[in-house]
């Protein structure tokens, strides 16, 4: 089953390498990958074609997952982002292998930050929730694996979302298909975000936009003037 791994990018010339030189060492070959540009200035494109990755125009992160998924050939579709810089050897093989055996529709995994005690923190309570949870609710950030009818019939990311497209996502698609977490090696993304931003307002925000989210619905306005778009200007470490 052919996969699509699909990953939105503005700029990222020194951390995409990174993520696409774990997804080459893989032992899962049936991929196909796709890079979503959002008019990056520097050399990210040239950098994927390099890598032999298809290269659709983007913008913000969920307007390029859904171009990318225009052009994707794949049954199913893995949704990633550039921040990620490091995945197991076997990781796509154990993931893809434990989709198949639970009949999951769509799936999200452990994933850690590269900072840290604070960081490993919050990511460690954020994946033991959504494995605690996972067989009512679904949760979801940065990544999710997910088959491409599903994607398909809930219309893609809604591109009105402020904050959160990933997990408001999730929670449209689980009512089309059984949810999962899968218990794979971690994968490492980088914290770089929340050193740039500062990270009690980072994560204060993220709460926020979830309370927000289970009360009134998806956030499609800039509350509180903390909604600023991450991908204005390129994210240097």
């Amino acid at each position: 089953m052919l996969l699509s791994i699909i990953i939105p990018a503005l700029n990222e010339e020194r951390y995409l390498p990174l993520l696409l030189k774990s997804i080459k060492k893989q032992s899962f070959k049936d991929y196909e990958i796709i890079i979503a540009d959002a008019g990056s200035e520097d050399n990210t494109v040239e950098l994927a074609v390099s890598f032999g990755c298809k290269v659709a125009k983007g913008g913000l992160p969920a307007r390029g997952r859904n171009e990318g998924a225009k052009i994707a050939r794949g049954k199913l579709f893995l949704f990633t982002d550039s921040d990620n810089i490091f995945l197991s050897a076997n990781f796509l093989q154990n993931l893809i292998k434990e989709f198949k055996k639970r009949d999951l529709d769509l799936a999200y995994f452990p994933i850690y930050a590269d900072g840290g005690k604070i960081d490993r923190l919050v990511y460690g309570a954020f994946n033991l929730w959504t494995k605690l949870t996972q067989r009512f609710l679904a949760y979801s950030t940065n990544s999710v694996l997910i088959k491409r009818e599903i994607h398909q019939k809930i219309g893609g990311f809604d591109e009105e979302v402020k904050i959160a497209e990933d997990q408001e996502y999730v929670w449209r698609a689980k009512k089309y298909g059984k949810f999962g977490f899968i218990e794979t090696e971690p994968v490492l993304t980088s914290s770089r975000r929340y050193e740039r931003e500062g990270r009690i307002k980072t994560y204060l925000k993220y709460i926020l936009a979830g309370i927000w989210m289970i009360f009134f619905g998806p956030v499609k306005s800039n509350l509180f003037n903390l909604f600023k778009e991450y991908w204005k200007r390129p994210i240097e470490k």
